[in-house]
């Protein structure tokens, strides 16, 4: 009886070490899932890094001169100069 009991401890111990590897913290499926993560982080922040660049490029725009303004006017409130017609088409569908 007492020559059983230290290997059975032992595949205990073993048991529970592939438990954590296979299913624990760090495991296949939890390294998928992080990559899974990233690969979505990385998309995001790449999205995040364009609207950036736009709005650096904006700015610098107002800071030099009002041509900008003048678009942003047009576009967004749509402002039109004195004798001037202002044309909306409409989007298909």
């Amino acid at each position: 009886m007492r020559r059983l009991i230290v290997p059975a401890v032992l595949l205990l111990l073993l048991a529970m070490l592939q438990a954590q590897l296979w299913l624990g913290r760090g495991s296949l499926t939890d390294l998928s899932e992080q990559r899974g993560k990233l690969a979505v982080q990385l998309e995001s922040n790449a999205r995040a890094h364009l609207i950036n660049e736009q709005l650096t490029a904006e700015v610098a725009d107002l800071q030099q001169g009002l041509e900008m303004v003048e678009e942003r006017a047009r576009q967004e409130l749509g402002m039109v100069k004195p004798n001037e017609i202002f044309v909306q088409i409409a989007p298909t569908r």
